[in-house]
């Protein structure tokens, strides 16, 4: 029998009787002070902070105080399963690895470690377009890994329907179309550092190997970085996207779309009008609109207007296991964690993200199975799981 997801609870016990503790903290908050102590200030800010005073950012934690769990007792959760399989992708666990970009900000192994790390525990990962290695080269690192491809969509194109073509010859099964971030939002950590990793070349590893961005090109990126820098920043930057153009993607990608960044819930039966096949109900962990509302408070409402007819999955405010538990527990199908696993590659590369994964995990296992459920199944067959605080 496979050992439970919570296993890494016993294993982190059992080495304090040799006196070993932790390389890294197992509580969130602990773990991004740790990122803070080894990061320089512009990666940090990169990846911590938010649009304008933050408010986004603390609503989206603020709409999981709002919610809370009602743990049944004398159930038989000794046996649990956790897997599921969401657009014909299975996994451990309803988790997946959010799209962050230009991790090499943040350790030298970056995308590569993140995919190796996901692939060894059966979690899908989402590689982002801002990748600071080639989509071909992490799909290498995850091997027979379950991976999805983020798309910033560019102006272009013939460039667009390139990298879709790359994604698919290399394995990624499902498309995931970020929506706000069509132009960067307002974010003074990163203005008060005058800090853009894409100016510098960073993060583009993927247009930059691209024959159809290269054929724009006088000269390689090789010879002149700025010069493709100045063709793709305002390529996948500055043009707002709309409804109407989704058939292109529809044309070229022949697995799941699923739509990230909706907040509204008009929009969701609107992507499945558009042909789609989810939404990730999501403010990007509040990096574009300040002021926006909490995630969370719109995830019931968009479960219940879809009613089964697309998936619905969730991102934005995920710090622990105890919150995948909420959001699932809310009717989402599965859950985008962010932030924790990029601070675990700063911390220790591979070792790091694969750490804050089966804490994550391990916390999501023990928490559902102390509420009285074992599997998925039961959790989405109760009505009372979740009420608000």
């Amino acid at each position: 029998m496979t050992p439970p997801l919570s296993s890494y609870a016993a294993e982190i016990y059992l080495r304090g009787l040799g006196g070993e503790t932790p390389v890294l903290p197992t509580d969130p908050a602990a773990l991004e002070s740790a990122a803070r102590e080894v990061l320089d200030d512009g990666p940090f800010g990169y990846v911590a902070g938010g649009a304008g005073g933050g408010a986004t950012m603390r609503a989206n934690r603020a709409a999981f105080e709002r919610f809370a769990l009602v743990p049944r007792m004398l159930r038989d959760t000794t046996d649990r399963d956790w897997s599921t399989t969401v657009l014909g992708t299975a996994m451990a666990a309803p988790l997946l690895l959010a799209p962050v970009g230009v991790m090499s900000i943040l350790h030298e192994a970056a995308e590569p470690a993140v995919a190796r790390a996901a692939a060894s525990l059966g979690v899908a990962s989402i590689l982002s377009t801002a990748s600071s290695h080639t989509l071909e080269d992490v799909a290498a690192a995850a091997g027979e890994g379950p991976r999805w491809f983020q798309l910033y969509w560019p102006t272009e194109d013939d460039v667009t329907v390139s990298i879709l073509r790359r994604a698919r010859a290399a394995g990624y099964t499902t498309l995931v179309v970020t929506l706000d971030t069509w132009t960067l939002g307002w974010r003074p950590a990163d203005l008060d550092q005058a800090y853009l990793p894409f100016l510098r070349g960073v993060g583009t590893a993927i247009p930059f190997s691209d024959p159809a961005f290269r054929a724009g090109l006088a000269q390689a990126p090789e010879d002149d970085l700025m010069a493709a820098v100045g063709r793709w920043v305002p390529m996948f930057t500055g043009t707002a996207l709309r409804w109407d153009r989704l058939d292109l993607l529809r044309e070229h990608w022949d697995g799941p779309i699923v739509l990230k960044g909706v907040q509204h819930v008009d929009d969701a039966p609107r992507a499945v009008e558009a042909g789609m096949d989810g939404v990730v109900v999501s403010n990007h962990g509040g990096r574009q609109v300040d002021r926006a509302i909490g995630a969370l408070e719109v995830l019931p409402q968009v479960v219940h207007a879809l009613d089964g007819r697309a998936a619905v999955l969730f991102d934005s405010g995920i710090r622990s296991g105890a919150d995948v538990a909420v959001a699932l527990a809310l009717g989402a199908d599965a859950v985008l964690l962010g932030r924790p696993y990029a601070y675990g590659l700063a911390l220790g590369g591979e070792d790091g993200v694969r750490h804050v994964l089966r804490s994550v995990l391990a916390e999501l296992d023990l928490t559902l199975a102390l509420s009285g459920f074992a599997d998925l199944a039961s959790l989405r067959a109760a009505k009372d799981a979740v009420r608000t605080a």
